[in-house]
Protein backbone atom coordinates (compact mmCIF):
# COMPACT_ATOMS: atom_id res chain seq x y z
CA UNK A 1 0.00 0.00 0.00
CA UNK A 2 1.01 3.77 -1.07
CA UNK A 3 2.04 6.09 1.88
CA UNK A 4 -0.23 9.47 2.52
CA UNK A 5 2.40 11.47 1.37
CA UNK A 6 3.09 10.02 -2.26
CA UNK A 7 -0.63 9.45 -3.03
CA UNK A 8 -1.43 13.41 -2.22
CA UNK A 9 -1.63 15.43 -4.94
CA UNK A 10 -0.93 19.19 -4.96
CA UNK A 11 -4.06 20.66 -7.57
CA UNK A 12 -3.47 23.80 -8.62
CA UNK A 13 -5.88 26.18 -10.30
CA UNK A 14 -5.82 27.60 -13.78
CA UNK A 15 -4.63 31.00 -12.62
CA UNK A 16 -2.12 29.27 -10.09
CA UNK A 17 -0.36 27.66 -13.17
CA UNK A 18 -0.30 30.61 -15.06
CA UNK A 19 1.01 32.44 -12.42
CA UNK A 20 3.88 30.10 -12.00
CA UNK A 21 4.61 29.53 -15.54
CA UNK A 22 4.65 33.66 -15.89
CA UNK A 23 2.15 33.36 -18.67
CA UNK A 24 -1.46 34.49 -19.66
CA UNK A 25 -4.54 32.07 -18.82
CA UNK A 26 -4.80 32.22 -22.72
CA UNK A 27 -1.22 30.63 -23.08
CA UNK A 28 -1.67 28.50 -20.54
CA UNK A 29 -5.20 26.93 -22.02
CA UNK A 30 -3.59 27.08 -25.43
CA UNK A 31 -1.08 24.86 -23.82
CA UNK A 32 -3.36 22.86 -22.66
CA UNK A 33 -5.45 22.54 -25.80
CA UNK A 34 -2.56 21.43 -27.84
CA UNK A 35 -1.42 18.85 -25.52
CA UNK A 36 1.58 20.44 -24.34
CA UNK A 37 1.02 20.19 -20.65
CA UNK A 38 -1.35 17.76 -19.40
CA UNK A 39 -4.90 19.21 -17.46
CA UNK A 40 -7.53 17.42 -15.39
CA UNK A 41 -11.22 18.61 -15.68
CA UNK A 42 -12.74 17.96 -12.28
CA UNK A 43 -16.39 19.12 -12.38
CA UNK A 44 -16.58 22.31 -13.92
CA UNK A 45 -13.25 23.29 -12.82
CA UNK A 46 -9.74 22.77 -14.57
CA UNK A 47 -6.83 21.81 -12.25
CA UNK A 48 -3.15 20.96 -13.02
CA UNK A 49 -0.40 18.60 -11.02
CA UNK A 50 2.25 20.68 -9.57
CA UNK A 51 4.62 17.78 -10.30
CA UNK A 52 4.06 17.75 -14.00
CA UNK A 53 3.74 21.79 -14.26
CA UNK A 54 7.44 21.49 -12.28
CA UNK A 55 7.83 18.54 -15.58
CA UNK A 56 6.99 20.83 -18.31
CA UNK A 57 9.26 23.79 -17.29
CA UNK A 58 11.99 21.53 -16.93
CA UNK A 59 11.33 19.88 -20.60
CA UNK A 60 11.34 23.73 -21.94
CA UNK A 61 14.53 24.46 -20.41
CA UNK A 62 17.14 25.77 -23.08
CA UNK A 63 20.00 23.60 -23.82
CA UNK A 64 23.16 26.18 -24.58
CA UNK A 65 24.00 26.78 -27.74
CA UNK A 66 20.75 26.65 -29.46
CA UNK A 67 20.10 30.48 -29.52
CA UNK A 68 22.48 31.40 -32.10
CA UNK A 69 19.35 32.21 -34.61
CA UNK A 70 18.48 34.79 -32.71
CA UNK A 71 21.45 36.89 -32.49
CA UNK A 72 22.93 36.30 -35.80
CA UNK A 73 24.94 39.47 -36.19
CA UNK A 74 27.23 38.46 -33.07
CA UNK A 75 28.19 35.16 -34.29
CA UNK A 76 29.59 37.25 -37.54
CA UNK A 77 31.84 39.23 -35.15
CA UNK A 78 33.31 36.76 -33.07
Amino acid sequence: MASASSTNIEWLSTKQASDRLGVTLRTLYRLIDDGQLPAYKIGRVIRLKADELDAFIESARIKPGTLEHLYPDAASRG
